[in-house]
């Protein structure tokens, strides 16, 4: 019997059959567990195998099918792993009545603008040399990954955008790379439903689309592509994304089938002087070339800086942003091409209440730990509908605890034990 999932290919792994999920993520789970589950329902002792994607079983009966799904439902929760960081996900749906607002890596943010950040999962597929969060598959200090069902993010954004009003911006963003979420289409598509958003734009290295992801994204409602690419050299662009396999040509091609399928694209390098810099008007020259702009800014220079948690590699030299928007208005003025020093109004951004703070800086609160924090001593716990990630912590997941609240910026809830 022939055996298939949605959205789902199998591949065989030898001991091991491996499920692909949605293309991103996937599950390897024991030959020889799925064939002594099949004699114990079945009472037939059988083997299985996989040809083009499929799974078959050398057996037919009317309920093997659905025995099989259901196996396959019940352990891909504890087995569910991202394809390019290889780290165990946890998934997050409604009927775990986790909030989606107050943590940095999935769920919702909002900065007091009409733009909100969505981050449906963490994780990418690329190592950056200068990643502010040490992401990707050679991190040294994420230890895990989320992916957020795609109906409780939208069931979370409608109530959020309730609050904020319409003229929104969804900005499709997180801690890597957001091609990763396996809901993108849909994301994108139950976004623009919405009447309160105008805008819906993505920040993606653009590594992983095609051009049929291209044309569904576009269908689908997607307005802009901001796109990381850091150096439009090959062997450079792959030191500086940290991959050896990263596709330079791909990438610009893909840039390209994205202005030609409507999605407007701004280039968005971070330069790195002394390293970089030195392209500047290399892209600027592609920009105009491909066409992108065309209601937004083409290019979205950014000046590199390090962080406490991110990769600072010592070959960066840090420049003051003094500089560096001098160095862009000169760049303004040789090439003609503005804005180069970008600005709220250049995207429509324009400021709005914040969404109510749950707590204040300095106040001590009883929260229940409902989730493990991607690095060591980090948990993540819930009081007052809102998320709290908690520092230098040794609780376990159900545990009830005292946190003092040390930062409410943006919504984003960070404390430690008291």
């Amino acid at each position: 019997m022939r055996i298939t999932l949605p959205n789902s290919h199998f591949e065989d792994m030898g001991d091991t059959i491996r499920l692909v999920w949605r293309k991103t993520l996937y599950a390897d789970f024991e030959r020889k567990s799925i064939e002594k589950a099949i004699k114990r329902k079945f009472r037939v002792k059988t083997e299985i195998r996989v040809e083009d994607g499929a799974l078959f079983v050398d057996m037919e009966h009317p309920e093997l099918e659905s025995f099989i799904h259901l196996f396959i439902e019940n352990q891909l929760g504890s087995l569910l792993k991202n394809r390019y960081t290889k780290r165990s996900i946890l998934y997050i749906h409604e009927g775990l009545e986790i909030p989606l607002l107050g943590y940095n890596a999935f769920g919702l943010i909002d900065r007091g603008t009409n733009l909100i950040q969505v981050r449906g999962a963490s994780g990418c597929n690329l190592s950056c040399i200068f990643c502010s969060v040490d992401e990707g598959p050679y991190s040294r200090t994420r230890l895990l990954d989320y992916v957020v069902d795609v109906d409780y993010l939208l069931k979370w954004f409608r109530d959020v955008a309730k609050i904020k009003g319409r003229g929104l911006e969804a900005h499709l963003d997180g801690q890597g790379e957001p091609l990763l979420y396996p809901f993108i289409v849909e994301l994108v598509r139950g976004l623009r439903e919405m009447r309160e958003v105008d805008i819906i734009s993505i920040q993606t290295n653009a590594t992983l689309l095609n051009d049929e992801l291209v044309e569904e994204l576009a269908e689908a409602g997607l307005d802009r592509a901001n796109v990381s690419i850091h150096s439009l050299d090959p062997e450079k662009a792959k030191m500086l994304m940290g991959m050896k396999s990263y596709d330079l040509r791909h990438v610009l091609d893909m840039i390209e089938a994205m202005v030609n399928s409507g999605i407007d694209v701004l280039i968005a390098p971070v330069i790195i002087f002394g390293l970089n810099d030195d392209e500047a008007e290399d892209f600027i020259e592609f920009a105009r070339k491909v066409g992108a702009g065309r209601k937004w800014p083409a290019l979205g220079f950014q000046n590199y800086i390090p962080y406490k948690f991110g990769r600072n590699p010592t070959i960066a030299r840090l420049t003051p942003f003094k500089d560096f928007y001098t160095w862009l208005r000169e760049l303004e003025e040789k090439t003609g091409m503005k804005p180069l020093v970008l600005k709220p109004k250049h995207f429509g951004m324009e400021k709005r209440h914040f969404i109510p703070l749950a707590f204040r800086a300095g106040e001590r609160v009883r929260a229940k730990v409902v989730l493990p924090g991607r690095i060591r001593g980090e948990m993540i716990a819930t009081a007052r509908n809102r998320l709290i990630e908690v520092i230098n912590t040794r609780a376990k997941v159900g545990d009830t605890i005292k946190v003092k609240i040390l930062r409410t910026r943006h919504g984003i809830y960070i404390g430690t034990p008291v």
